[in-house]
């Protein structure tokens, strides 16, 4: 088969492969880098490192979105499968493939929703965790010095 359409001889199995090294390149969890003991306080999480990731993901689906117009691009002066069993298994791998494509996009969007999700989420809980612990501080705060509490009105 073919690779009709396709730059410099890359198959789309390469330019896949390519595509999703690239992506993982720049998806990795803030203090990844470092080595960790596992222990707490090794793994930092932000709103903007979560919303980060989900563009990664998200990035990715420019990438199959080219890939399918390639893929039909190249398809274009395969005409009618009537009567040719090439052209018509050639047309089934290929509507399996751009259907498989779609779905990997489709799951990218979502992902990328659900990690975005996740960092405003986090940031909510810290926020309401902080926020509690403040008011444990105001009800159980220590008795004053001698001599009164200052600007405590």
């Amino acid at each position: 088969m073919a690779e009709s359409g396709r730059a410099n001889g890359v198959t789309f199995a390469q330019e896949w492969t390519q595509l999703k090294q690239n992506a993982a390149g720049r998806m990795k969890l803030d203090g990844a880098e470092k080595e960790s003991s596992g222990g707490a306080g090794d793994l930092k999480s932000s709103k903007a490192a979560w919303r980060k990731a989900g563009e990664g993901v998200g990035s990715l689906r420019e990438g199959i979105r080219k890939a399918l117009t390639e893929l039909d691009e190249g398809q274009k002066g395969l005409g009618k499968d009537a009567g040719c069993q090439t052209a018509a298994a050639q047309r089934a791998v290929l509507e399996s493939w751009m259907r498989y494509a779609k779905d990997v996009s489709k799951r990218c969007g979502e992902l990328r929703k659900a990690m975005e999700q996740t960092g405003h989420d986090h940031a909510n809980i810290d926020q309401a965790v902080k926020d509690e612990v403040d008011k444990l501080k105001a009800k159980y705060e220590d008795t004053p010095a001698v001599g009164g509490r200052t600007g405590h009105g």
